[in-house]
């Protein structure tokens, strides 16, 4: 038996989101938020937050400073029920932080990396591969180490017969530099939205995106396509295309990538079909957009179900 059902190796930070702003930041001018809100951030601490919200075991792989938002984000994590234990404190750098300027269905985001950047292979208790069932990994270009060491954290889930899910996330210095015709023949599921795979794969559309990674598929991919839903490839071509849940009083989209990757990874290990795993990611997704700060809507499975049937008349069945 593993200790834990999903393990999440990334980034840590927390995040200060803005809301009710008066128009786009200008040089040399003073702009004024309706709200603010000082949070659990990052997509891999979302997902992770979110998924034990659903009940898996979920532990968290990441390193933070001995600082006041570290405390913050440990605390937060164990106040989702996220266990700690293979938590890294650098004794040098300070924990990550992300400026969210949140704008109806979008953001801009300003981020200091700090300790997030710094953890590799070296750093992690390799005992977390032999614990868990499943590694989900995120956000790999806010992470140089991580990034760098990729293949060895590969190498050491397939060692365990550990099932892997991805989700790259965008890369801030738009230069890509993972090859993907490599990396992903050793993940179980590829989660990318549409503009991050057609970067990934310098094409310009959805479907020759597809296309060039199609043969390298470890078992399928999901393109998440925001309000037109997603799409399910598996390794021999066959798709799913999945409308999306719509809410139609959006609080904000923060983490609602994140979430739909928590709903799909939380059906994933339960063993559920991946076409039941990408509705349930629709779900979470959807359901993500009506609270502030990508974690809020994710309580107790009950409440979510809840939320869930006052929205959509059905529960996740999970």
């Amino acid at each position: 038996m593993k200790r834990y059902d999903i393990a999440a190796i990334g980034e840590l930070n927390v995040d200060v989101i803005l809301n009710q702003i008066d128009g786009f930041p200008e040089m040399g001018k003073e702009k004024f938020a309706g709200q603010m809100l000082l949070t659990l951030g990052s997509s891999t601490a979302i997902f992770a937050a979110n998924a034990s919200s659903l009940g898996p075991k979920v532990c968290f792989v990441g390193m933070i400073g001995k600082d006041s938002f570290g405390s913050l984000v440990k605390e937060s994590l164990e106040a989702k029920g996220v266990a700690t234990d293979y938590l890294i404190e650098s004794p040098s750098a300070a924990t990550g932080a992300t400026i969210v300027m949140s704008y109806d269905e979008d953001r801009a985001n300003l981020t200091y990396q700090g300790a997030m950047d710094i953890m590799g292979f070296d750093d992690i208790d390799q005992s977390v591969f032999e614990n868990t069932k499943h590694i989900h990994l995120s956000s790999l270009f806010m992470q140089s180490a991580l990034l760098r060491d990729i293949d060895k954290v590969l190498d050491a889930a397939t060692r365990n017969g550990v099932t892997v899910s991805l989700d790259t996330q965008w890369d801030p210095a738009e230069k890509w530099a993972l090859d993907y015709k490599s990396v992903l023949p050793k993940i179980t599921i590829f989660l990318p939205n549409e503009k991050e795979l057609q970067a990934l794969t310098a094409t310009s559309s959805l479907e020759e995106a597809i296309e060039a990674v199609l043969p390298y598929l470890g078992c399928a991919m999901v393109v998440k396509m925001g309000s037109k839903g997603s799409l399910l490839v598996r390794k021999d071509g066959s798709r799913n295309m999945l409308p999306s849940f719509l809410n139609r009083n959006v609080v904000d989209a923060i983490g609602a990538g994140d979430s739909f990757n928590s709903g799909f990874v939380s059906a994933f290990v339960k063993g559920l079909p991946l076409e039941k795993c990408q509705e349930i990611g629709n779900m979470t997704g959807a359901l993500n957009t009506t609270a502030a700060g990508g974690t809020g809507a994710f309580t107790s499975p009950e409440e979510i179900n809840q939320r869930a049937i006052k929205l959509f008349g059905r529960t996740l069945d999970l």
